[in-house]
């Protein structure tokens, strides 16, 4: 008799983004993300597990309708390590590595030559909590020593409706 192979996606790892799950309403000053200074902005962001918990989709838009953005996201395995591939509606590609970092989590591209600087850019999630969390996108053209914030995202889980 053959022992079944283990999920593979179930290891401790696996449930690293598991705090990211569900629907969420996010607002965030509008001048971060090109709006009228003093005025906020407003979005959702709906986190569900794929292809049989494997994966973690995200489907975000703000509340215009006019930024659309989906990620994919998974824990590999063979290098220990989370990947997260982003695309949007405006032409943006980026590609993450990853993973916890303290009470964080934190995903970083590569570093990118921009207008002659090379630039690395890191998201961190951050203050994590049951209903709540802080998403931070910031850059560092010094080799991830000193980071600028860029873009600033209240989380705030939308409540089970009953009905």
């Amino acid at each position: 008799m053959t022992t079944p192979a283990p999920d593979p996606c179930s290891g401790p790892e696996s449930t690293q983004l598991d705090f990211w799950l569900g629907t969420w309403d996010l607002t965030w000053p509008a001048e971060q993300s090109g709006g009228p200074e003093g005025e906020g902005a407003h979005g959702t962001n709906k986190i569900e597990k794929i292809l049989g918990g494997c994966v973690v989709e995200e489907r975000f838009a703000t509340t215009d309708g006019e930024f659309l953005g989906r990620s994919l996201s998974a824990f590999e395995t063979k290098a220990r390590v989370w990947r997260q591939t982003w695309v949007d509606n405006s032409g943006g590609y980026l590609v993450f590595t990853g993973g916890v970092d303290g009470s964080n989590f934190v995903l970083r591209t590569e570093p990118a030559e921009r207008n002659g600087v090379i630039v690395v850019n890191r998201m961190v999630f951050g203050d994590i909590r049951r209903d709540s969390l802080q998403w931070h996108w910031q850059a560092s053209t010094d080799g991830g020593d000193t980071w600028g914030e860029l873009w600033t995202i209240s989380y705030r889980r939308q409540s089970e409706r009953h009905g």
